[in-house]
Protein backbone atom coordinates (compact mmCIF):
# COMPACT_ATOMS: atom_id res chain seq x y z
CA UNK A 1 0.00 0.00 0.00
CA UNK A 2 1.30 3.25 -0.84
CA UNK A 3 0.86 6.45 2.08
CA UNK A 4 1.18 9.70 0.54
CA UNK A 5 -0.06 11.54 3.33
CA UNK A 6 0.03 11.27 7.33
CA UNK A 7 -0.07 13.45 10.73
CA UNK A 8 2.00 13.15 13.51
CA UNK A 9 2.66 14.51 16.58
CA UNK A 10 6.37 15.49 17.84
CA UNK A 11 7.73 15.98 20.97
CA UNK A 12 10.95 17.59 22.08
CA UNK A 13 12.52 15.50 25.19
CA UNK A 14 12.14 18.22 28.24
CA UNK A 15 15.45 19.71 29.94
CA UNK A 16 16.75 17.93 32.44
CA UNK A 17 15.99 19.64 36.28
CA UNK A 18 18.53 22.16 37.97
CA UNK A 19 20.10 20.49 41.74
CA UNK A 20 20.20 22.24 44.54
CA UNK A 21 23.86 20.78 46.60
CA UNK A 22 26.49 22.35 48.51
CA UNK A 23 29.92 21.37 49.40
CA UNK A 24 30.67 19.52 52.24
CA UNK A 25 34.46 18.83 51.91
CA UNK A 26 36.40 18.40 55.26
CA UNK A 27 38.81 21.19 54.47
CA UNK A 28 37.25 23.72 52.44
CA UNK A 29 35.33 26.25 54.79
CA UNK A 30 32.31 27.74 53.10
CA UNK A 31 31.66 25.51 50.49
CA UNK A 32 28.73 27.49 48.84
CA UNK A 33 26.34 25.78 47.11
CA UNK A 34 27.37 23.00 44.19
CA UNK A 35 23.98 22.09 42.41
CA UNK A 36 24.86 21.77 38.41
CA UNK A 37 22.63 22.42 35.80
CA UNK A 38 20.58 20.25 33.63
CA UNK A 39 21.19 19.09 30.40
CA UNK A 40 19.02 20.04 26.92
CA UNK A 41 16.32 17.80 26.03
CA UNK A 42 16.82 16.16 22.98
CA UNK A 43 15.89 17.48 19.25
CA UNK A 44 13.24 15.61 17.27
CA UNK A 45 14.67 15.09 13.77
CA UNK A 46 13.60 14.83 10.14
CA UNK A 47 16.21 13.08 8.13
CA UNK A 48 15.31 12.38 4.09
CA UNK A 49 16.70 8.78 3.92
CA UNK A 50 16.65 7.65 -0.50
CA UNK A 51 15.84 4.14 -0.08
CA UNK A 52 11.99 5.21 1.72
CA UNK A 53 9.72 5.33 -0.76
CA UNK A 54 6.43 5.82 1.48
CA UNK A 55 5.31 6.88 4.59
CA UNK A 56 3.97 3.32 5.26
CA UNK A 57 5.68 3.27 8.72
CA UNK A 58 4.14 6.25 10.22
CA UNK A 59 1.10 4.25 9.67
CA UNK A 60 1.97 2.37 12.96
CA UNK A 61 3.59 4.43 15.00
CA UNK A 62 2.79 8.21 14.94
CA UNK A 63 4.06 9.74 18.35
CA UNK A 64 7.69 10.23 18.35
CA UNK A 65 9.13 11.82 21.73
CA UNK A 66 12.49 12.56 22.45
CA UNK A 67 14.34 12.19 25.36
CA UNK A 68 14.60 14.42 28.38
CA UNK A 69 18.00 15.60 29.20
CA UNK A 70 19.81 14.06 32.55
CA UNK A 71 19.70 15.74 35.73
CA UNK A 72 22.10 18.16 37.19
CA UNK A 73 24.43 16.30 39.54
CA UNK A 74 26.31 17.56 42.95
CA UNK A 75 29.66 18.95 42.85
CA UNK A 76 28.92 21.11 40.51
CA UNK A 77 28.26 18.77 37.28
CA UNK A 78 25.58 19.44 34.64
CA UNK A 79 23.60 16.55 33.69
CA UNK A 80 24.15 15.07 29.57
CA UNK A 81 22.74 16.66 27.00
CA UNK A 82 19.90 13.79 25.40
CA UNK A 83 20.92 12.69 22.04
CA UNK A 84 18.79 14.15 19.50
CA UNK A 85 15.60 11.82 18.35
CA UNK A 86 16.18 11.09 14.11
CA UNK A 87 13.00 10.27 12.54
CA UNK A 88 13.52 9.08 8.69
CA UNK A 89 11.38 10.39 5.66
CA UNK A 90 11.29 9.13 2.41
CA UNK A 91 12.75 12.22 -0.18
CA UNK A 92 9.63 14.60 -1.82
CA UNK A 93 8.19 14.94 2.30
CA UNK A 94 6.83 17.86 2.75
CA UNK A 95 6.45 19.00 6.22
CA UNK A 96 3.41 21.25 7.01
CA UNK A 97 1.92 22.80 10.32
CA UNK A 98 -1.30 21.28 11.50
CA UNK A 99 -3.09 24.31 12.51
CA UNK A 100 -1.26 26.70 10.25
CA UNK A 101 -1.39 24.37 7.16
CA UNK A 102 1.67 26.85 6.64
CA UNK A 103 4.51 24.59 4.60
CA UNK A 104 7.53 24.45 7.41
CA UNK A 105 9.54 22.41 5.64
CA UNK A 106 10.19 20.83 1.88
CA UNK A 107 12.82 17.84 2.20
CA UNK A 108 14.07 16.43 -1.06
CA UNK A 109 17.87 15.74 -0.46
CA UNK A 110 19.43 12.07 1.19
CA UNK A 111 20.66 13.49 4.57
CA UNK A 112 18.70 16.80 4.95
CA UNK A 113 17.79 17.66 8.40
CA UNK A 114 15.04 19.68 9.67
CA UNK A 115 14.28 19.70 13.76
CA UNK A 116 10.50 19.86 13.67
CA UNK A 117 10.54 19.82 17.27
CA UNK A 118 12.82 21.68 19.77
CA UNK A 119 14.27 20.25 23.37
CA UNK A 120 14.05 22.34 26.46
CA UNK A 121 17.36 23.89 27.72
CA UNK A 122 18.16 22.31 30.75
CA UNK A 123 16.82 23.74 34.51
CA UNK A 124 19.55 25.91 36.38
CA UNK A 125 21.38 24.64 39.18
CA UNK A 126 21.31 26.74 42.31
CA UNK A 127 25.10 27.26 42.05
CA UNK A 128 23.98 29.99 39.03
CA UNK A 129 21.89 31.94 41.49
CA UNK A 130 24.58 32.82 44.32
CA UNK A 131 25.05 36.46 45.04
CA UNK A 132 26.42 38.60 47.39
CA UNK A 133 23.46 39.29 48.94
CA UNK A 134 22.41 35.49 48.89
CA UNK A 135 25.71 33.39 48.52
CA UNK A 136 24.04 30.15 49.74
CA UNK A 137 20.82 30.19 47.86
CA UNK A 138 18.41 27.25 47.77
CA UNK A 139 16.81 28.17 44.51
CA UNK A 140 17.02 25.78 41.39
CA UNK A 141 15.06 25.20 38.12
CA UNK A 142 13.33 22.57 36.48
CA UNK A 143 14.34 21.98 33.09
CA UNK A 144 12.17 23.65 30.04
CA UNK A 145 9.50 21.66 28.77
CA UNK A 146 10.49 20.87 25.03
CA UNK A 147 7.96 21.95 21.77
CA UNK A 148 5.37 19.39 20.87
CA UNK A 149 3.13 20.13 17.78
CA UNK A 150 0.99 18.24 15.12
CA UNK A 151 2.39 17.90 12.25
CA UNK A 152 1.43 16.98 8.62
CA UNK A 153 3.75 15.06 6.31
CA UNK A 154 2.77 14.97 2.67
CA UNK A 155 4.83 13.18 0.14
CA UNK A 156 4.83 14.45 -3.61
CA UNK A 157 6.94 11.93 -5.65
CA UNK A 158 10.09 12.92 -7.19
CA UNK A 159 9.79 12.28 -10.95
CA UNK A 160 11.17 14.36 -13.72
CA UNK A 161 7.86 12.65 -16.10
CA UNK A 162 4.58 12.35 -15.15
CA UNK A 163 2.16 10.75 -16.96
CA UNK A 164 -1.12 12.16 -17.22
CA UNK A 165 -4.47 11.69 -18.75
CA UNK A 166 -7.78 10.23 -18.16
CA UNK A 167 -8.23 6.47 -16.71
CA UNK A 168 -7.71 3.46 -19.09
CA UNK A 169 -5.72 5.82 -22.09
CA UNK A 170 -2.24 3.50 -21.74
CA UNK A 171 -0.61 5.39 -19.47
CA UNK A 172 0.66 2.24 -17.16
CA UNK A 173 1.24 0.00 -20.36
CA UNK A 174 3.70 2.88 -21.97
CA UNK A 175 5.27 2.55 -18.22
CA UNK A 176 5.77 -1.23 -18.01
CA UNK A 177 6.96 -0.62 -22.10
CA UNK A 178 10.46 2.22 -21.53
CA UNK A 179 10.94 0.75 -17.92
CA UNK A 180 10.98 -2.36 -15.18
CA UNK A 181 8.09 -0.95 -13.66
CA UNK A 182 5.45 -3.33 -13.07
CA UNK A 183 2.19 -1.27 -12.82
CA UNK A 184 -0.91 -2.86 -12.43
CA UNK A 185 -3.04 -3.14 -15.91
CA UNK A 186 -6.44 -3.97 -16.69
CA UNK A 187 -9.72 -3.17 -18.90
CA UNK A 188 -11.14 -0.90 -15.76
CA UNK A 189 -11.01 2.55 -14.80
CA UNK A 190 -8.48 3.26 -11.80
CA UNK A 191 -6.13 0.11 -12.00
CA UNK A 192 -3.52 2.51 -11.01
CA UNK A 193 -4.49 3.78 -7.47
CA UNK A 194 -0.98 4.80 -6.21
CA UNK A 195 1.93 6.61 -8.10
CA UNK A 196 4.22 3.99 -10.27
CA UNK A 197 7.97 5.08 -10.91
CA UNK A 198 10.34 3.76 -13.01
CA UNK A 199 13.76 4.73 -14.38
CA UNK A 200 13.91 5.28 -18.16
CA UNK A 201 17.02 4.79 -20.32
CA UNK A 202 17.09 5.62 -23.96
CA UNK A 203 18.64 3.84 -26.20
CA UNK A 204 22.06 6.92 -26.25
CA UNK A 205 22.59 5.94 -22.27
CA UNK A 206 20.56 8.95 -21.51
CA UNK A 207 17.74 8.41 -18.34
CA UNK A 208 14.99 9.62 -16.21
CA UNK A 209 12.29 9.13 -14.10
CA UNK A 210 8.92 8.62 -15.24
CA UNK A 211 5.79 8.34 -12.77
CA UNK A 212 2.66 6.79 -13.90
CA UNK A 213 -0.06 9.22 -11.99
CA UNK A 214 -3.13 8.09 -11.30
CA UNK A 215 -5.67 8.74 -13.67
CA UNK A 216 -7.32 11.88 -13.75
CA UNK A 217 -11.04 12.73 -14.31
CA UNK A 218 -13.05 16.24 -14.80
CA UNK A 219 -13.51 17.79 -11.28
CA UNK A 220 -10.07 16.33 -9.88
CA UNK A 221 -9.30 19.52 -8.78
CA UNK A 222 -11.80 19.72 -6.23
CA UNK A 223 -11.30 16.55 -5.38
CA UNK A 224 -13.45 14.72 -7.59
CA UNK A 225 -11.80 11.00 -8.66
CA UNK A 226 -8.59 10.57 -7.16
CA UNK A 227 -8.49 13.83 -7.22
CA UNK A 228 -6.52 15.72 -4.97
CA UNK A 229 -4.46 12.13 -4.52
CA UNK A 230 -3.27 12.37 -8.16
CA UNK A 231 -2.56 16.07 -8.34
CA UNK A 232 -0.20 16.60 -5.67
CA UNK A 233 2.73 14.31 -6.89
CA UNK A 234 2.32 16.15 -10.50
CA UNK A 235 3.94 18.78 -8.78
CA UNK A 236 7.99 18.39 -8.67
CA UNK A 237 7.54 16.89 -12.26
CA UNK A 238 9.47 18.87 -14.85
CA UNK A 239 7.66 17.75 -18.24
CA UNK A 240 4.33 16.37 -18.57
CA UNK A 241 3.23 13.89 -20.88
CA UNK A 242 -0.34 14.00 -21.91
CA UNK A 243 -1.10 10.89 -23.22
CA UNK A 244 -4.55 10.45 -25.02
CA UNK A 245 -6.30 7.72 -26.42
CA UNK A 246 -6.54 8.59 -30.14
CA UNK A 247 -8.81 5.83 -31.00
CA UNK A 248 -11.78 6.60 -28.78
CA UNK A 249 -11.74 3.37 -27.70
CA UNK A 250 -14.48 4.78 -24.85
CA UNK A 251 -16.32 6.62 -26.45
CA UNK A 252 -15.00 10.08 -25.45
CA UNK A 253 -13.46 12.47 -28.07
CA UNK A 254 -10.02 12.86 -27.64
CA UNK A 255 -9.75 16.61 -27.95
CA UNK A 256 -12.49 17.03 -25.34
CA UNK A 257 -10.36 14.64 -23.09
CA UNK A 258 -7.10 17.26 -24.01
CA UNK A 259 -9.06 19.99 -23.37
CA UNK A 260 -10.46 19.02 -19.80
CA UNK A 261 -7.43 17.58 -18.42
CA UNK A 262 -5.37 20.82 -18.95
CA UNK A 263 -8.24 22.88 -17.59
CA UNK A 264 -8.31 20.51 -14.75
CA UNK A 265 -4.07 21.02 -14.36
CA UNK A 266 -4.69 24.88 -14.32
CA UNK A 267 -7.49 25.03 -11.71
CA UNK A 268 -5.49 23.14 -9.24
CA UNK A 269 -2.30 25.12 -9.86
CA UNK A 270 -1.62 27.68 -12.27
CA UNK A 271 1.84 26.68 -12.12
CA UNK A 272 1.48 23.40 -13.67
CA UNK A 273 0.95 25.09 -16.73
CA UNK A 274 4.60 26.43 -16.89
CA UNK A 275 5.85 22.85 -17.65
CA UNK A 276 6.49 22.01 -21.26
CA UNK A 277 3.85 19.42 -21.98
CA UNK A 278 4.42 16.57 -24.56
CA UNK A 279 1.22 15.33 -26.36
CA UNK A 280 1.25 11.24 -26.73
CA UNK A 281 -1.37 10.28 -29.23
CA UNK A 282 -1.47 6.47 -27.91
CA UNK A 283 -3.44 3.34 -29.35
CA UNK A 284 -2.77 3.96 -33.24
CA UNK A 285 -2.59 0.64 -33.92
CA UNK A 286 -6.55 0.56 -33.09
CA UNK A 287 -9.40 1.68 -36.25
CA UNK A 288 -9.86 4.87 -36.65
CA UNK A 289 -7.05 6.37 -35.15
CA UNK A 290 -5.33 8.46 -38.08
CA UNK A 291 -8.77 9.53 -39.02
CA UNK A 292 -8.95 11.37 -35.57
CA UNK A 293 -5.46 12.21 -35.23
CA UNK A 294 -6.04 14.25 -38.62
CA UNK A 295 -8.85 15.72 -36.80
CA UNK A 296 -6.94 16.36 -33.49
CA UNK A 297 -4.14 17.85 -35.41
CA UNK A 298 -6.67 20.96 -36.89
CA UNK A 299 -8.33 21.28 -33.47
CA UNK A 300 -5.12 22.23 -31.61
CA UNK A 301 -2.89 24.05 -34.37
CA UNK A 302 -0.11 23.00 -36.37
CA UNK A 303 2.24 24.66 -33.26
CA UNK A 304 1.94 21.61 -30.99
CA UNK A 305 4.05 18.54 -31.14
CA UNK A 306 2.37 15.15 -30.93
CA UNK A 307 3.83 11.93 -31.09
CA UNK A 308 1.52 8.95 -31.96
CA UNK A 309 2.96 6.05 -30.97
CA UNK A 310 1.34 2.42 -29.80
CA UNK A 311 2.51 1.59 -26.60
CA UNK A 312 1.17 -2.24 -26.92
CA UNK A 313 3.77 -2.87 -30.77
CA UNK A 314 6.10 0.10 -29.22
CA UNK A 315 5.85 2.10 -32.87
CA UNK A 316 6.91 5.61 -31.92
CA UNK A 317 8.27 4.59 -28.34
CA UNK A 318 11.86 5.36 -29.52
CA UNK A 319 11.13 8.33 -30.90
CA UNK A 320 9.60 10.24 -28.37
CA UNK A 321 11.39 9.06 -25.19
CA UNK A 322 14.58 10.94 -27.25
CA UNK A 323 12.50 14.10 -27.83
CA UNK A 324 11.65 13.56 -23.88
CA UNK A 325 15.06 13.36 -22.78
CA UNK A 326 15.71 16.70 -24.82
CA UNK A 327 13.48 18.66 -23.50
CA UNK A 328 14.65 17.26 -19.81
CA UNK A 329 18.04 18.93 -20.62
CA UNK A 330 16.23 22.75 -20.89
CA UNK A 331 13.62 22.15 -18.63
CA UNK A 332 13.93 24.01 -15.11
CA UNK A 333 13.14 22.62 -11.46
CA UNK A 334 9.98 23.78 -10.37
CA UNK A 335 10.09 24.34 -6.47
CA UNK A 336 6.97 23.64 -5.13
CA UNK A 337 7.55 26.97 -2.85
CA UNK A 338 9.27 30.14 -3.62
CA UNK A 339 11.85 29.09 -0.96
CA UNK A 340 14.80 31.14 -2.52
CA UNK A 341 12.65 34.29 -2.04
CA UNK A 342 12.17 33.75 1.52
CA UNK A 343 15.77 33.08 1.97
CA UNK A 344 16.96 36.47 0.15
CA UNK A 345 13.77 38.30 1.22
CA UNK A 346 13.41 39.43 5.02
CA UNK A 347 9.76 40.87 5.62
CA UNK A 348 8.73 42.47 8.38
CA UNK A 349 5.41 43.06 9.73
CA UNK A 350 3.75 43.78 12.66
CA UNK A 351 2.39 41.01 14.95
CA UNK A 352 0.46 41.61 18.29
CA UNK A 353 2.20 40.05 20.61
CA UNK A 354 0.48 37.15 22.68
CA UNK A 355 -0.58 37.66 26.20
CA UNK A 356 1.61 36.15 28.78
CA UNK A 357 -1.23 34.89 30.20
CA UNK A 358 -5.25 34.72 30.75
CA UNK A 359 -7.99 34.53 33.34
CA UNK A 360 -10.68 32.97 33.43
CA UNK A 361 -13.55 31.82 35.42
CA UNK A 362 -15.18 28.40 35.94
CA UNK A 363 -18.83 27.53 36.93
CA UNK A 364 -17.19 26.89 40.70
CA UNK A 365 -15.69 30.01 40.75
CA UNK A 366 -12.12 29.21 40.82
CA UNK A 367 -9.84 31.45 38.86
CA UNK A 368 -8.20 29.60 35.98
CA UNK A 369 -4.77 31.12 34.67
CA UNK A 370 -3.44 30.07 31.36
CA UNK A 371 -0.84 30.96 28.51
CA UNK A 372 2.50 29.86 27.04
CA UNK A 373 4.71 31.74 29.37
CA UNK A 374 2.82 31.27 32.68
CA UNK A 375 2.79 27.35 32.03
CA UNK A 376 6.44 27.93 31.44
CA UNK A 377 7.42 29.52 34.03
CA UNK A 378 5.22 27.22 36.15
CA UNK A 379 6.61 24.09 34.93
CA UNK A 380 10.25 24.86 35.08
CA UNK A 381 9.64 26.12 39.09
CA UNK A 382 10.94 23.59 41.66
CA UNK A 383 7.92 23.68 44.28
CA UNK A 384 10.05 21.50 46.70
CA UNK A 385 11.87 24.61 47.69
CA UNK A 386 10.93 27.36 49.69
CA UNK A 387 12.87 29.79 47.82
CA UNK A 388 11.84 29.14 44.38
CA UNK A 389 8.22 29.26 45.56
CA UNK A 390 8.76 32.63 47.04
CA UNK A 391 10.43 33.38 43.57
CA UNK A 392 7.96 32.39 41.49
CA UNK A 393 5.38 34.60 43.46
CA UNK A 394 7.69 37.54 42.98
CA UNK A 395 8.18 36.47 38.45
CA UNK A 396 4.18 36.05 38.97
CA UNK A 397 3.81 39.66 40.85
CA UNK A 398 6.45 40.96 38.03
CA UNK A 399 4.24 39.70 35.17
CA UNK A 400 0.81 41.68 36.38
CA UNK A 401 -0.78 38.66 37.70
CA UNK A 402 -1.55 39.63 41.21
CA UNK A 403 -3.13 43.06 39.81
CA UNK A 404 -4.92 41.14 37.07
CA UNK A 405 -6.64 39.09 39.54
CA UNK A 406 -7.77 41.68 42.00
CA UNK A 407 -8.94 43.62 38.85
CA UNK A 408 -11.33 40.94 38.06
CA UNK A 409 -12.47 40.85 41.57
CA UNK A 410 -10.59 38.57 43.16
CA UNK A 411 -10.72 38.00 47.44
CA UNK A 412 -8.54 36.53 49.43
CA UNK A 413 -8.74 33.19 49.88
CA UNK A 414 -10.15 32.46 46.27
CA UNK A 415 -8.95 29.59 44.83
CA UNK A 416 -6.60 29.93 41.59
CA UNK A 417 -5.54 27.06 39.27
CA UNK A 418 -2.66 26.99 36.93
CA UNK A 419 -2.82 23.97 34.89
CA UNK A 420 -4.00 20.90 37.04
CA UNK A 421 -2.73 22.48 40.57
CA UNK A 422 -4.40 24.85 42.95
CA UNK A 423 -3.59 27.47 45.02
CA UNK A 424 -4.91 29.93 47.48
CA UNK A 425 -4.91 34.04 46.52
CA UNK A 426 -3.82 36.05 49.05
CA UNK A 427 -3.61 39.71 49.19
Amino acid sequence: MFVDQVKIYVKGGDGGNGMVAFRREKYVPKGGPAGGDGGKGADVILEVEEGLRTLMDFRYKRHFKAPRGQHGMSKGQHGRNAEPLIVKVPPGTVVLDEQTKDVIADLTIHGQQFVVAKGGRGGRGNSRFATPANPAPEISENGEPGQERDVILELKVLADVGLVGFPSVGKSTLLSVVSSAKPKIAEYHFTTIVPNLGVVETDDNRSFVMADLPGLIEGAHSGVGLGHQFLRHIERTRVILHVIDMAGTEGRDPYEDYVTINKELEEYNLRLTERPQIIVANKMDMPDAEEKLAEFREKVGEDITIFPISAITRSGVRELLFAVADELEDAPEYPLHDLEEIEQRVLYKHEKEAPQFTITRDPAGIWELSGFEIEKLFQMTNFEREESIRRFARQMRGMGVDEALRGRGAKDGDIVRIMEYEFEFIE
